[in-house]
């Protein structure tokens, strides 16, 4: 966003991320044995229209080419990383590893969180996949503070993930948001303290460390969207907006429920 933030962009930008965490909110308490991914996207569709606000993601086309995001949320189960294209094909079931992703325009100012839920039981391995990618992202926002560097972040993720011998997704990163999805600066999760941009008060950041249980590596289906990790073991996606503050960063991303 720009680095003069006013109160109004201020305001404009925690009401789209309210409302982004409301819709994945609601999107959790659905996803469920049976269900379809497509279901969960057309509840968040309704859940949008009703709060006044669109997705950012629908027909989202930033290479210019002939196929835009077709769905207004990504739903990535199990191997699926990142943007995952939600189908009535799909039906969720016991075990499966479900990463929610909801971005808000609400006002012309983006919100944007993830989540990623476990159904039913499965092995300690992927539970401590999920729990780790969590405890990454709280790691990382405890140290996004006014004074300290994108680097301080990108070091929290990584020295924590590292010891956990889990796989640090390099082909996405977080990144700033305010009247666009994506701005400046990127936030990689993984990379050298005290480095990158200085954290000034007012910055709004997008932190979504995305974590594999074996490899990192990454390659795309068909659709040209969905991200998935190539040894075709699970991942887990966890994201905050936060704001920096002159104290400790301020989430954005808390559902009204």
């Amino acid at each position: 966003m720009s680095p003069h933030p006013t109160p109004a962009s201020l305001q404009g930008i925690r009401q789209a991320c309210r409302i982004a965490a409301t819709v994945l909110h609601r999107m959790v308490e659905a996803t469920a044995v049976g269900v379809t991914t497509y279901d969960l996207d057309q509840l968040a569709k309704r859940e949008l229209a009703a709060l006044g606000a669109r997705s950012a993601c629908f027909n989202y086309n930033p290479r210019g080419s002939l196929n835009p995001y077709p769905a207004y949320t990504c739903i990535s189960v199990n191997e699926a990383v990142v943007h995952g294209i939600p189908s009535l094909q799909q039906v969720l079931q016991e075990g499966d590893v479900v990463s929610l992703d909801v971005v808000v325009d609400y006002q012309g100012w983006i919100g944007d969180n993830a989540t990623t839920v476990v159904l039913g039981s499965v092995p300690s391995s992927v539970q401590n996949l999920v729990d780790a990618t969590r405890e990454a992202l709280n790691r990382a926002i405890a140290v996004a503070r006014c004074g300290n560097r994108v680097g301080d972040i990108s070091h929290a993720v990584e020295s924590y993930l590292r010891k956990q011998r889990l796989g640090i997704v390099r082909d996405f990163v977080g990144h700033g948001v305010g009247a666009s999805m994506h701005e400046e600066p990127q936030i990689p999760n993984f990379g050298r303290a005290r480095t990158g941009a200085l954290l000034k008060p007012g910055m709004a950041l997008a932190i979504e460390p995305m974590v594999t249980l074996g490899s990192p590596k990454l390659e795309f289906l068909e659709d040209g969207w969905t991200a998935v990790t190539r040894d075709r073991k699970p991942a887990a996606h966890f994201e905050h907006t936060v704001l920096i503050t002159e104290g400790e960063a301020e989430i954005l991303t808390i559902p009204e429920i």
